[in-house]
């Protein structure tokens, strides 16, 4: 997989653009709305690229915004067609989150990440993550726990690609001392941790204990950082009542503040290699 543009990212791009046409042309969502006899919520679904915008309703949206350029009209109708394209993921998307987290995390060129509780997805071994999902699905059959475990390891081939994803991680203390799995499963993640942390595009900081209170203390959360279109970077926070995307630019650059200083709490490479290390079962 390459970290070239995917059709997440460009319906993303397309609906920040047709978001900047409708307010120069001084409409609201809801005159968009009613103009064409939509749903109500259709334009800010397109505009929030939480749906996919046919190439017929990009062309008359741009009529009705007034934009002559043919060329510029061009661009966004193929933009249109290009974001409804097919990818990797499509087949998984029956057990994916709500969002398309993992469209985001294909089309990202870097990553900074904070787990307060398990070990993050990218960087598991299968038998960890069969762990977890066996004791958190029950109700799962074990093709479905398949599939889920296929989707996650086909994530992880984003940091050893030609153009791996650049991933910070900030982990818990806790994360590297519960046990999942058994200890032979741990040792196992463990052992996987420290070769992870060697890549070049893998940095992995452990928050210690004593490093007391903190801004994300509560949830995990994610920056995604997009190339040449930094004003759709997207901040992703998960919690038990639901996900949260957060990209407003003002936001995202406060959230990025924030993992700055987290990280700067954090040990450094060696400090944290040496304290997993500290927990490996000989």
């Amino acid at each position: 997989m390459s970290v070239d543009e995917g059709p997440t990212l460009r319906r993303r791009r397309l609906g920040a653009e047709l978001k900047r046409c409708r307010e120069a042309a001084g409409l609201t969502q809801e005159n968009v709305s009613r103009h064409f006899e939509w749903h109500a919520a259709k334009v800010t679904r397109i505009e929030t690229a939480r749906v996919a915008v046919t190439p017929r309703d990009v062309k008359d949206l741009l009529t009705l915004y007034g934009v002559g350029d043919q060329e510029y009209r061009d661009a966004m109708v193929e933009l249109a067609r290009l974001s409804r394209e097919r990818t990797w993921w499509t087949d998984y998307r029956d057990i994916m989150r709500p969002g398309n987290f993992v469209g985001l995390e294909a089309a990202a060129a870097s990553m900074r990440c904070w787990e307060p509780v398990l070990v993050p997805g990218l960087l598991q071994t299968e038998s960890y993550m069969r762990s977890l999902m066996e004791a958190g699905r029950t109700n799962d059959t074990p093709a479905h726990i398949d599939r889920r475990v296929k989707l996650r390891l086909t994530r992880q081939a984003r940091l050893r690609a030609d153009r791996p994803l650049e991933l910070e991680v900030v982990i818990d203390e806790s994360v590297v001392r519960r046990v999942v799995g058994g200890p032979r499963v741990m040792n196992e993640q463990l052992r996987h941790l420290i070769e992870a942390a060697q890549l070049p595009n893998v940095t992995l900081r452990i928050l210690p204990f004593h490093a007391g209170e903190h801004t994300f203390l509560g949830g995990s959360a994610a920056l995604l950082e997009f190339r040449e279109t930094t004003h759709l970077d997207v901040v992703y926070l998960e919690g038990l009542a639901g996900d949260y995307y957060e990209e407003q630019p003002s936001e995202v650059a406060r959230y990025r503040q924030e993992f700055e200083r987290l990280s700067a709490m954090a040990l450094d490479h060696r400090m944290t290699i040496k304290m997993i290390e500290s927990l490996l079962v000989a």
